[in-house]
């Protein structure tokens, strides 16, 4: 669907970096870590990608050379809208002859397996 669209597809973890960086930029590698629950190890490796494919930029800041900043690219930033677009063109099919009932129910029953998944076991 990206490809319709003029653009290369992006495998899951790079759309996950790419989608927690458009909700905000700018930020250290460890809270990009945190947001897309992804270790360090990996996310430098898919970082080391995205930037090679000129998508990300990484900063040391001149006060703190020992943080890494990661910075979309102005070519990564206008791409949002088409990202929003497919998103759009994706759910639409996902919940083609879904009631908004079942919309719903069916996203509350994701939050709470995902809220699941985030909270230590208590067995």
């Amino acid at each position: 669907m990206l490809r319709a669209h003029g653009i290369a597809e992006f495998n899951p973890g790079q759309g996950r970096i790419l989608f927690a960086l458009w909700q905000a930029d700018d930020v250290t590698v460890t809270d990009l870590a945190r947001r897309t629950s992804l270790e360090k190890s990996t996310l430098t490796r898919m970082l080391d990608r995205l930037e090679a494919d000129g998508l990300v930029r990484r900063d040391r800041p001149a006060t703190d050379r020992r943080t890494v900043r990661v910075v979309l690219t102005p070519r990564t930033r206008a791409l949002l809208t088409t990202f929003t677009e497919v998103s759009a063109e994706m759910s639409a099919i996902f919940y083609r002859g879904f009631s908004a009932e079942e919309i719903q129910a069916f996203e509350g029953a994701l939050v709470r397996i995902l809220d699941n998944l985030a909270t230590p076991s208590e067995t």
